[in-house]
């Protein structure tokens, strides 16, 4: 909030809180979420900051709140990111399609973690490897949201975007292969072969070839994968992976009155054709929404230049200043802002009986 009232950045983060507003808002859907209660702990969506630029993009979730009675959760960009860094916004899917939703429904993330270990076990993977997956399960299924939420983009995204942190920190921009005990996050390759598996399950009629695509891309970088110390060859890692992405996106779950998380969020053939045509808009330096493509969301808007720098139709840089503009062309549009402070944006407008004529022309 004090940025926002300095002013700091405030182009980029209008588009930042746009995003982010969209992901979270699209989860909360009374169209999509018929039958389900809302969350427990969060109803609002997120607020945006610049933060520590060391940690990269994270996120306060709401059930980490709660010491400052803050309802709601805040999610974090570098500063840099104001400026550049586009695959960067790809992770806002992990962050708030995934861990911002995954804190809000209490028991939530422990009905995720026992299907997932169960699942795992009934696939015929050792105990071992059900632990593995399972002690992640918040980042795990934060990535799997992720991809629900934002399609391949957040996929392909999270792999440029890796490598090129690999590539600031050892010089080498590579995937690891390595999944430490002690990490958290599963390792960098099985991770990508995580997305894969999840593209496979989502409903545009492309997912094939993009899932087949990315996991080409983890392959490239995959060496010897060891997860917790444990040696496992590349087939058994995508086997794990793929029961891992079936299980969180299509379980129903208690949690969500026996609902499952793909099918209140889903990418759909609808949602690949308005990105599709807002690639060359972008690339061509446009910021004006096109008209006739359907209901334009901000998350859109980031798959579309993601995609579009990584088939090459324009360069990350040239590609992010007309997103931004294009994002903070919708946030200035966005009822939720004011007057009216509309909770959800939904697909809700403004309809203006008059519109003032500009100085000079005719009454």
């Amino acid at each position: 909030m004090l940025q926002n009232a300095s002013g700091y950045e405030s182009k980029a983060t209008d588009a930042f809180q746009e995003v982010v507003s969209d992901l979270f808002d699209g989860f909360l859907s009374a169209e999509d979420r018929v039958g389900v209660k809302p969350p427990d702990s969060e109803v609002i969506p997120p607020l945006v900051k610049w933060g520590n630029p060391d940690a990269g993009p994270y996120t306060w979730p709401v059930d980490s709140m709660g010491s400052l009675k803050i309802e709601m959760s805040v999610v974090s960009l570098p500063p840099a990111h104001a400026h550049g860094g586009l695959l960067g916004w790809a992770t806002l899917g992990h962050e708030t399609g995934g861990h911002d939703i995954l804190g809000a429904d209490k028991g939530l993330l422990r009905e995720l973690t026992e299907v997932t270990h169960a699942a795992l076990l009934r696939g015929g993977q050792p105990e071992w490897m059900a632990a593995y997956w399972s002690e992640r399960i918040d980042e795990t299924g934060a990535d799997v949201l992720g991809l629900i939420n934002m399609g391949p983009a957040a996929g392909i995204g999270m792999i440029g975007y890796f490598r090129g942190l690999m590539g600031a920190w050892t010089g080498v921009a590579k995937l690891r292969s390595d999944g430490p005990a002690e990490d958290p996050h599963p390792g960098d390759v099985v991770r990508a072969y995580l997305a894969a598996a999840s593209v496979r399950r989502l409903s545009f009629a492309q997912r094939s070839r993009w899932a087949a695509a990315i996991e080409a891309e983890a392959d490239k970088d995959a060496g010897s994968i060891r997860l917790a110390g444990h040696a496992v060859t590349a087939a058994k890692a995508k086997q794990a992976a793929a029961i891992v992405a079936k299980a969180i996106a299509d379980t129903p779950l208690l949690a969500l009155e026996k609902r499952s998380l793909r099918s209140i969020q889903d990418w759909h053939d609808a949602d690949e054709a308005i990105a599709t045509a807002l690639r060359p808009v972008l690339a061509g330096g446009g910021t004006a929404v096109p008209a006739n493509h359907g209901s334009v969301y901000a998350t859109h808007v980031v798959a579309a230049a993601v995609i579009a720098a990584v088939l090459g139709e324009a360069t990350p840089a040239a590609l992010f200043a007309p997103m931004v503009g294009m994002l903070k062309a919708m946030h200035d549009d966005n009822p939720s802002w004011g007057p009216l402070f509309v909770g959800h944006r939904g697909d809700g407008g403004r309809h203006l009986v008059a519109v003032r004529p500009r100085e000079g022309t005719a009454e």
